[in-house]
């Protein structure tokens, strides 16, 4: 499985490709805003899913464009289940002058804590990790976690934003993240990878 980072839109979200280019599959994590260099490298790729650590508007951008074009299914949290359809709760409202406001179908698969997804042939781990939002998410496979603003490289994900909590968002990291393995690589939905171990060290927020 490969791993693609593409950076998108005003707020330079990471959306993830995951690729298994012997048989043309992938899965996207968050596309976001302003999404046409992602788009373009889905050529002649099958999209087995879209999966969204959370449902705020910089990481749902291309979420319509992206599922017309590729007939494929989007994963999110039922806390989440009408932000992809309400302006006001995923944020494109509140944030007119970064661009319109976003509205596209609901998901067609809710996600639960410690559900496993099979895809590309290989097993995910959602780990629900609420507090930046009240539905987050991450994608744990062995030791690689796609975690959205949870956790950042010496930061954490902000907590002022509707439903947002700050101890949830403790209680998240220190109850769950910081239970996975020192080694585990996380890719984050915004700035650089880091790890769990570097975290524990570094991070002045935890």
């Amino acid at each position: 499985m490969n791993i693609e980072i593409f950076t998108l839109g005003p707020l330079q979200t990471n959306a993830y490709l995951l690729t298994d280019e012997e048989n043309a599959k992938a899965v996207v994590i968050d596309p976001g805003m302003q999404p046409e260099k992602l788009v373009k490298r889905l050529e002649g790729l099958e999209v087995e899913a879209i999966l969204l650590t959370h449902a705020h508007f910089d990481h749902i951008g291309g979420v319509d464009q992206i599922r017309k074009l590729k007939q494929c299914p989007v994963y999110l949290h039922d806390e989440e289940a009408d932000w992809l359809t309400d302006p006001k709760k995923n944020g494109s409202a509140r944030w007119s002058d970064l661009g319109p406001p976003i509205v596209t179908d609901p998901a067609e698969y809710a996600l639960d804590d410690r559900q496993e997804l099979v895809l590309l042939g290989q097993t995910f781990k959602v780990l629900h990790l609420p507090g930046h939002s009240p539905g987050s998410v991450g994608f744990l496979h062995g030791n690689v976690l796609f975690g959205g603003d949870v956790l950042f490289r010496q930061s954490v994900g902000r907590t002022d934003l509707p439903q947002g909590s700050w101890n949830d968002l403790m209680d998240s990291i220190h109850g769950k993240l910081f239970q996975l393995a020192e080694e585990t690589v996380v890719y984050p939905g915004h700035g650089p990878k880091t790890t769990i171990g570097y975290e524990k060290q570094n991070n002045p927020y935890v």
